[in-house]
């Protein structure tokens, strides 16, 4: 498995040779490139993300055998062969069925309880933080300490960033076959529990189980109990589904978190091995069908992980235009990136990047937040 590791060190790009130590090895081209000689700079990139696809047994590219059985839960669009699996690892063919790789009426996942208020990347605006939403949405009208949320952890995910912070959902012979009936008995049991939230990975590839599991613990939960459903995804996923998620997360207080991780479809692309436009589309989506009906408790946020060098002011502005299209009070969190995964050859995003992505933001949304602050703490005190 290729695994970049050490400290940074200044790295040139492929095609024009500008040098900088922010450059990634592992993506080899610099993002001016990337936007500028698109097709080019890409064919390099694309076979880093194959090798590193099979470095984990998964297929490197979406298959796309025409005899295969299609499979249209994300982007990736699959036509899976006999014997074969998505691109996602999840979904295979067997005998000419498609079938989740834990079987029919299960997921792989890890649950675990997190304290309320959690790092959530929601936590500046959500009920469980704030209070917003009492009585309906929040058990009290200011933060809930002595609750929990559980934290429902995904393996799988239809893209391949490389630059991924849970990148353990892709060792999926380590992940737990979990059953609905599972998750939705050990949270009527334990009355602290008063958010899930789907993360991973991403929840697109398992994704009818999420919308099935949901639905079962807020049927059977007693009336008046405070449960709310929150998914943070890539949001390239079935626009069907999406909304049905969407709309479970809408009724019962939740939250939806895209992580819009570019705007220049050639710079997503090299970061995640896959297009956005779908992304786009089902947050516009979600926009439309929700946000107006509970605009007190947003239903709908955006995150943008400050990848150094790549993903730059010009990409947080144009995704912070692109969100204000829409409204400009959608909440929007950057969140401050730490050396992971293929791309730990490089460093914290620098603080001058911090803030002008900020700025950038800031000229065309009202509610913008810096995450993981703390991680430029430490970097200049030279502690990572």
């Amino acid at each position: 498995m290729i695994r970049i590791t050490g400290p940074p060190s200044e790295s040139e790009c492929l095609l024009c040779g500008y040098r900088s130590m922010l450059l990634s090895d592992i993506i080899g081209v610099c993002v001016g490139c990337l936007r500028e000689r698109g097709e080019e700079a890409l064919r390099i990139v694309e076979g880093r993300h194959e090798e590193v696809r099979r470095s984990f047994g998964l297929p490197p590219r979406p298959p796309r055998d025409p005899n295969g059985i299609p499979c249209n839960l994300c982007e990736c669009r699959c036509r899976i062969p006999e014997g074969g699996y998505g691109y996602c690892g999840i979904w295979r063919n067997v005998k000419g069925r498609l079938e989740p790789r834990p079987g029919h009426g299960k997921a792989l996942l890890h649950h675990y309880l997190d304290a309320h208020v959690t790092n959530c990347c929601a936590a500046w605006f959500c009920p469980a933080a704030t209070g917003q939403g009492y009585p309906k949405y929040a058990v009290c009208p200011g933060a809930e300490h002595g609750y929990y949320n559980l934290a429902l952890f995904f393996y799988g995910c239809g893209f391949n960033c490389l630059f991924c912070q849970n990148w353990t959902h892709k060792v999926l012979e380590q992940a737990k076959a979990v059953s609905s009936e599972e998750l939705v008995s050990l949270t009527l049991r334990d009355w602290r529990i008063t958010c899930w939230c789907w993360f991973g990975g991403s929840p697109e590839p398992q994704l009818p189980f999420a919308v099935k599991t949901s639905r079962m613990v807020l049927e059977e939960k007693p009336e008046g109990r405070v449960l709310r459903i929150c998914f943070e995804w890539n949001g390239a996923g079935n626009p069907a589904m999406i909304r049905k998620a969407a709309e479970l997360a809408y009724v019962s207080g939740g939250n939806v978190k895209f992580d819009l991780k570019a705007y220049t479809p050639s710079v997503h692309k090299a970061l995640t091995g896959q297009d956005n436009k779908l992304v786009l589309e089902n947050f516009e989506m979600v926009y439309r069908e929700f946000y107006e009906g509970r605009r007190d408790v947003p239903v709908l946020n955006a995150t943008t992980l400050l990848v150094p060098h790549y993903v730059d002011a010009e990409e947080v502005g144009r995704i912070a235009e692109f969100i204000a299209s829409l409204d400009p009070e959608i909440p929007y969190s950057l969140l401050v990136f730490h050396p992971d995964f293929m791309m730990s050859d490089t460093t914290v995003t620098p603080k001058k990047q911090v803030e002008e992505c900020y700025q950038a933001a800031k000229k065309h949304l009202r509610r913008v937040n810096i995450g993981n602050v703390a991680l430029l703490g430490l970097h200049e005190a030279g502690l990572i």
